[in-house]
């Protein structure tokens, strides 16, 4: 099962990049993913908190200015495991595609299909607006 949301937002893919790792700032912000820990390099561990859930999950890739992805597990690895992405591709000078997404494996994951489809989605719309207007805030309003 996936979950895919995306929002274009006027700022160059270095400046969406440098809000997205910019993890202190999330508690600010991010009305999804309330707080950050750990350093984004491919094979680290990271400390995630998505309301009252705490993940650690593994960093599987880190293109700077391009994309995160990371491998997390509820509890034990095969029962609820989720391959979050997050990814920015350049639209043209001014303009870029965050895309957020989320694949879900594992035999927990047919129980709470329709909790991920309204409300983890419902997040992911949330982050991406709030990541949006951080980016947008300093751009003139003729380019808007």
């Amino acid at each position: 099962m996936t979950i895919s949301t995306a929002t274009t937002i006027k700022a160059t893919p270095e400046k969406v990049w440098d809000r997205l790792l910019h993890f202190e700032d999330y508690p600010n912000w991010n009305p999804f993913i309330i707080l950050i820990n750990g350093t984004p390099k491919k094979g680290n561990k990271l400390h995630v908190q998505i309301g009252g859930m705490v993940f650690r999950p593994t960093v599987l890739e880190h293109e700077p200015a391009k994309e995160l992805r990371w491998l997390g597990s509820l509890w034990l690895k095969g029962l609820f495991d989720g391959e979050h992405i997050f990814s920015i591709r350049k639209i043209s000078q001014t303009q870029v595609l965050f895309e957020q997404k989320e694949h879900f494996k594992g035999i927990l994951v047919p129980f709470f299909k329709n909790k991920l489809q309204r409300d983890t989605k419902a997040g992911f719309e949330a982050m991406n607006k709030a990541l949006k207007l951080q980016c947008e805030v300093n751009v003139p309003k003729a380019t808007l």
